[in-house]
């Protein structure tokens, strides 16, 4: 067994790294489709206050599981209940990522493919069609594979390298490079003529236009964007070091992901009303309405390149957390080796996702209770494992922990975290899985 478990380098390494597993489609795609859908600005207030009541304190607990354990997510359980079916839930945590990297990682190949083609200005052009070019990449089976293979195998090489040399050096440079690219893409879009009008959207909140669907979507937004509820965090925080304080480095990575989202908006929404176009767009928002915003700016095809890499940075350093939770599960014994673990786990999840990569071509016709083979897997990854997942890490932090345990491991590291620590176990009693039911059954029945 192995005689010393290996940790991040530094602080802001972990957090660096926590941030860029929280920032990645759900900030940079879903965010904004969803927003441009629920009214703008209102439901981006309300997304920040579901972040930061509901998102952070579980962020906090998936931490306090970590860190306690010293385990990666199935061994935590294990170790913090002894003889009890909470280890049930580390398992759930293995068996969702692996599902979610499965359909996440066909997306990860688009975006992936859409990037060498923009580098090489194969998208803008005059005359293109932005919908059928995007339908092409997603039907044409080769190219929906290849783009699946390549990016599940960057994950690999990756993770392949450990916590330090590999996912930790890997976001110190890919999360600063997508701030800056952001920023520029930002500074583009807000000097547009027009664009004063999406920021109004985007930032003036018009409760009028919130629905009690938009409501729930900001709830579900609020953690799902922040990677809880399929402890990839009790992973990441199991290579914690103890005279870190968990409650501020969740609040720093609460804050980017705030942050990106608000980018994110401020990078699309002013450009979209700034040529005239509907923020409602949705899911395609990303692939087809920004180039053809792009196409519209003088050196577009270079500021499409710019977000098509960012988009892949945050959509990497997210997969990065889904395979590492996989991977740990397998090595925690120290009795196989990482590089052949990252590889096998590669392979199967490529298996694996060939149903959701081939559901918009060759597998079109199969339908799964009246969906795609993609868009069920994401329904039952995102609408039922991720809230009961979320759901069962409340319970288990207020009832399967030592009570002991979990206030230490809140206060350790910062003597602020004094006071704070009853307002975060109150908000777990009570709010926190009382929200996550509410969504859940509303997710259903919807």
């Amino acid at each position: 067994m192995s005689t010393e478990r290996e940790q991040w380098s530094s602080k802001v390494g972990f957090i660096l790294s926590s941030a860029g597993a929280a920032v990645g489609l759900g900030a940079i795609w879903k965010f904004p489709y969803v927003t441009g859908m629920n009214g703008g600005g209102a439901f981006f207030l309300l997304f920040i206050l579901f972040t930061l009541l509901i998102g952070l304190p579980m962020l906090i607990s998936e931490f306090i599981i970590g860190r306690g354990a010293q385990k990666e997510a199935v061994t935590a359980y294990k170790t913090l209940a002894p003889n009890s079916l909470w280890v049930l839930v580390g398992r759930l945590g293995v068996v969702g990522c692996f599902l979610l990297l499965s359909f996440y990682s066909v997306v990860g190949g688009w975006v992936l493919i859409y990037s060498v083609l923009s580098l090489v200005g194969a998208i803008i052009y005059d005359g293109a069609a932005y919908g059928e070019f995007f339908g092409m990449i997603t039907s044409t089976p080769w190219i929906g594979l290849l783009g699946l293979a390549l990016f599940l195998c960057m994950n690999v090489i990756v993770l392949s390298f450990g916590i330090k040399n590999g996912i930790e050096k890997a976001s110190k440079y890919l999360m600063p490079l997508l701030f800056v690219f952001f920023v520029v893409i930002v500074i583009r879009s807000i000097t547009l003529d027009g664009a004063m009008e999406g920021i109004r959207f985007f930032l003036k909140p018009d409760f009028s236009q919130i629905t009690g669907e938009g409501v729930l979507y900001a709830l579900g937004q609020s953690f799902f964007s922040l990677a809880v509820g399929f402890s990839c965090m009790v992973t990441y925080a199991s290579y914690l070091g103890k005279k870190e304080s968990i409650p501020s480095s969740a609040s720093f990575v609460v804050v980017m992901n705030i942050v990106v989202s608000f980018l994110a908006g401020l990078a699309i929404f002013p450009a979209v009303f700034a040529f005239g176009l509907e923020p409602t767009e949705g899911p395609g928002l990303l692939f087809v309405v920004l180039p053809t915003v792009f196409a519209q700016m003088p050196f577009g095809e270079v500021f499409l390149s710019l977000f098509l890499l960012l988009f892949l940075f945050a959509t990497l350093t997210s997969s990065f957390s889904l395979l590492e939770i996989i991977v740990s599960a397998f090595t925690e014994s120290g009795k196989r080796g990482r590089k052949k673990v990252a590889s096998i786990s590669g392979i199967v999840v490529f298996a694996a996702g060939i149903p959701a990569a081939l559901s918009f071509g060759v597998l079109a016709d199969i339908h799964i209770m009246g969906k795609s083979v993609f868009d069920a897997t994401d329904y039952l990854v995102s609408n039922i494992l991720l809230p009961i997942g979320s759901f069962l890490i409340a319970m288990f932090v207020i009832y399967g922990m030592d009570r002991v345990l979990v206030e230490n491991e809140f206060k350790a590291g910062n003597s602020l975290a004094n006071g704070w620590y009853k307002t975060w176990r109150w908000l777990m009693v009570l709010l926190v899985p009382i929200t996550i039911f509410v969504v859940f059954v509303n997710l259903l029945l919807g």
